[in-house]
């Protein structure tokens, strides 16, 4: 330390007494639990008085306008479609672990590729998580917040299963894991490890429609966004939790009506894309 900033000597106070203290007058070295208490309430309400702090920050700093035209944007630079009605069916062949196998390992890019596609889907629902927590908290903040809870579980428990696919890519591209498991395990473990990334991605898209019924209600109940897109998603949402439950609930039911209620995230993207610049400040 330069000798110019060092702190002065404090002086010796081991004995000074004061009346205010223990019985012996002596400064006491440790403070009380009720000090200690006093203070970690006084932290705890300054903490939460920063957080009320930052939501009013953050809903006045982001118009909602720029909130709506940022989810269009971001629905409409989403890969997932690519990836899941080109790339992945192109490799991944349903009941044939030798062909599935043979297609990652001769086309190591577009497996590659795929995956990039989910993962840059889920980062984009944070995103969109966010912004819409910003054009609908002026309905009800709370239920705007739990919404973009629900989406952010979704994209988390996503991110997770996504790790599934990061492996199988690894088993296939490792010439040792081939030597070490053996054709038969290496495709077991590969058939395995799709089949999680699946059942992890179904189960999270419950949380997602339950995140549009969410998001719909809010529209509905807002005086700045057309009530029926919130019906559209409303629809929507429900279609995801019955399509996703599925293989759970009835397997042998025919639910391919169902992906006809995809298309109101199509049709609410549009409208933010086309009229969101117009929306009105909420009062």
């Amino acid at each position: 330390m330069h000798p110019a900033l060092s702190a002065p000597a404090l002086p010796d106070v081991s004995g000074v007494r004061d009346p205010q203290c223990d019985g012996q007058g002596t400064i006491p070295r440790r403070l009380n639990s009720s000090t200690t208490r006093g203070q970690t309430a006084i932290a705890y309400g300054v903490f939460i008085a920063l957080i009320r702090l930052g939501l009013h920050y953050e809903l006045s700093s982001v118009a909602a306008w720029a909130a709506a035209l940022t989810v269009g944007f971001v629905y409409l630079l989403n890969p997932v479609s690519y990836a899941e009605f080109t790339l992945y069916p192109k490799l991944v062949i349903p009941g044939n672990s030798y062909e599935t196998v043979a297609n990652i390992s001769s086309h190591h890019g577009l497996f590659l590729a795929a995956l990039f596609c989910y993962l840059i889907n889920f980062i984009e629902d944070i995103i969109i998580a966010w912004g819409l927590y910003i054009l609908l908290a002026p309905v009800n903040r709370a239920l705007a917040l739990l919404a973009a809870w629900f989406q952010l579980v979704y994209a988390g428990i996503a991110l997770v299963g996504l790790f599934n696919l990061a492996m199988v890519y690894r088993l296939l591209t490792t010439p040792e894991y081939l030597t070490t498991f053996g054709p038969g395990p290496l495709r077991a473990q590969v058939n395995l490890l799709l089949h999680s990334f699946r059942s992890d991605y179904s189960l999270a898209l419950v949380l997602f429609g339950i995140h549009l019924l969410l998001i719909g209600y809010l529209i509905v109940r807002s005086r700045y966004i057309p009530w029926w897109l919130g019906v559209l998603l409303v629809i929507n949402g429900l279609g995801w939790v019955i399509d996703s439950l599925q293989p759970y609930l009835y397997p042998d039911a025919d639910l391919g009506f169902i992906f006809i209620t995809f298309f109101g995230e199509v049709v609410f993207m549009l409208w933010l894309l086309i009229r969101g610049w117009k929306i009105q400040e909420p009062a």
